[in-house]
């Protein structure tokens, strides 16, 4: 069985990777802060923004997949028919 990494080695492998990609979130809320008009806070898009952020702050060990289900549609026997498809 293989010998699992330590949180230590899996932060010095992940931190550059995790740094650049909270860098561009930020930058992308500055360039929303600076664009002209105002946006809607009951966006769904800021909506699920905002619930995805909330779990990335959780605890629970399953975050990927709690972020990934916000931003993804329930299932529906259906798709095909109503995607046109």
């Amino acid at each position: 069985m293989p010998h699992a990494r330590s949180a230590v080695a899996v932060l010095d492998e992940e931190f550059p990777a995790v740094r650049a990609k909270l860098l561009e979130i930020a930058a992308t809320f500055d360039r929303l802060d600076r664009a002209a008009g105002q946006l809607d806070a009951t966006d769904a898009r800021l909506v699920q923004i905002r619930a995805a952020m909330e779990v990335l702050f959780s605890q629970e060990s399953d975050r990927a997949e709690q972020v990934l289900l916000l931003f993804s549609r329930a299932y529906e026997d259906d798709w095909k028919e109503k995607l046109g498809i």
